[in-house]
Formats: structure tokens, C-alpha cells, sequence
């Protein structure tokens, strides 16, 4: 097996390991690490912008809302890269992995119902789908520009 496809299937199971692992904190430990994030994120503005007035509630939801979007988006890129390299390929391809992400989603959702302070919700997973078609537009379209 070529060192190219156990590397990009490690990275698939790497990504879905921290996002599982994320998606088990307890409501207050996931809401301290936005918060913690969305505040370098306010002190950054500030710096450049020094009179905006920046509700941090508001902003710390969405950060919240992006980090579902940007999770998926890297995990669809891994997982079209992963089945490319496993001789998968043409709309198979996409579909499968717009598949096997959609699933994971459902499930990190459903998972969630069972950490405390946390529940599952359907806006989640179409926050995390349309971050994972966009991860595997970005592959697509980075391909082509390669090639």
C-alpha cells in the first residue's frame, strides 16, 4: 500500500478523532474555547479599528457556527483526497465522500445528546454538509488549477 494513501486516511481518521474529541466537552469547556477565540478575535479589531463596538455574544455564536463549517470543509477535502488516492475517482468520488461526511455529521450530532449541556440540532448538520461541499469544491477546483 502506497505510504500517500495511509497517510491521507490517517489524516481522515486524525480530523475526525479531534472533531469527535471536540464535540465531547461539556457545554462550558466548548463555550470557554469560542469564547477564548472570539475574544483574540475582538482584541484584534479593536487594534485596527479601536472605536467598533463588538457584542461578544453575538460574535462568539458565529464562531461557534464557523467552526462547524470549517471543520467539515477540511474534512471534505481529506476525504475526496482520501478516496482519489484509494483509486476512487470521477463523481463516485464526490458523492462518497459527500456521503461518508454527511453521515459523520448526523452521528457527531446525535453523539452530542449525550454530553452534558450539549444537544444535537439539524442546523448543525446542514452548517457542517455545505462546509463539506465547499471543502470539496475547493479540491476540485485546486485540482484543476494544477492541472
Amino acid at each position: 500500500m502506497p505510504i500517500s494513501k495511509i497517510l491521507s486516511w490517517t489524516a481522515v481518521i486524525l480530523w475526525m478523532f479531534l472533531i469527535f474529541h471536540l464535540s465531547s466537552q461539556v457545554a462550558e469547556e466548548s463555550n470557554q474555547l469560542s469564547t477564548g477565540i472570539t475574544r483574540i478575535i475582538v482584541e484584534t479589531v479593536e487594534r485596527i479599528v479601536p472605536q467598533e463596538n463588538i457584542n461578544i455574544e453575538e460574535l462568539n455564536h458565529i464562531v461557534r457556527k464557523n467552526s462547524h463549517f470549517f471543520a467539515y470543509l477540511v474534512l471534505g477535502v481529506l476525504m475526496l483526497n482520501s478516496l482519489r488516492r484509494s483509486g476512487i475517482s470521477g463523481y463516485g468520488s464526490i458523492v462518497l465522500a459527500l456521503l461518508f461526511c454527511v453521515i459523520y455529521a448526523i452521528t457527531d450530532e446525535v453523539h452530542q445528546l449525550f454530553v452534558p449541556g450539549r444537544g444535537g440540532q439539524v442546523k448543525d448538520v446542514i452548517i457542517d454538509s455545505s462546509g463539506v461541499i465547499v471543502g470539496i469544491g475547493i479540491y476540485l477546483f485546486i485540482r484543476k488549477i494544477v492541472r
